[in-house]
């Protein structure tokens, strides 16, 4: 039987490229569904920064993926400036999809050859890559912004907070780091039922600030 997930995912990210490459480890049997989402909109909701938006985090974040892909084999350069704009690319992924191959055109695009994320020359040149003529056209199709502004409701709707997130079922899997968690618990979805996990889930909170 085929299991779903849902992999709420913005370009932005570069955990979310390195996430997206780690494909291949999941079981054959999950069918995983591609949502484009902005996660600026995160930010508005919950109220907090972003990595990038904080200096210390920023430099520590690049410096972390750029060892991380090195670690794992992954073809890595960071674009020319970073954070961008993703809308462009976001409303491309819906427009063309989004399938893994147009998402992973894309991620290669920004991450594996380092090009601009919203430059209009680099973006010219990656919708020339996927066979797109009206770039203007198809990511400002009205239908697209909607598409995208109903993922990123729906997934905060669903307790996303942060890219990229897989939701299986009820749970939440936030972050690339979280791969290895997901793949445990498709293995024993018991694990999330035992009574440490219950009382993990209503802990107390002690202080606030």
């Amino acid at each position: 039987m085929t299991r779903q997930a849902d992999w709420y995912f913005d370009f932005v990210s570069p955990f979310a490229y390195l996430q997206f490459e780690a494909f291949d480890r999941f079981p054959d049997d999950l069918a995983i569904s591609l949502k484009p989402v902005l996660f600026a909109g995160f930010l508005g909701h919950w109220e907090h920064k972003g990595p990038a938006e904080i200096p210390a985090k920023r430099r520590q974040t690049y410096r972390y993926c750029h060892w991380l892909a090195g670690k794992r084999g992954i073809r890595y350069k960071m674009p020319p400036r970073h954070p961008f704009n993703p809308l462009a690319v976001l409303r491309l992924a819906i427009a063309l999809g989004p399938d893994p191959a147009t998402v992973g055109a894309i991620f290669r695009h920004i991450y594996t050859e380092g090009n601009d994320g919203q430059d209009p020359e680099s973006l010219a040149a990656l919708a020339a890559s996927l066979g797109v003529e009206d770039l203007e056209a198809r990511v400002g199709a009205p239908a697209v912004k909607q598409q995208l502004r109903a993922n990123t409701e729906e997934a905060i709707e669903r307790g996303v907070f942060g890219v990229p997130t897989f939701v299986v079922g009820e749970e939440i899997f936030w972050g690339e780091d979280m791969t290895g968690m997901l793949l445990d618990y498709l293995a024993d979805p018991e694990l999330f039922r035992s009574a440490e996990f219950e009382r993990l889930d209503n802990l107390p909170v002690a202080a606030q600030r």
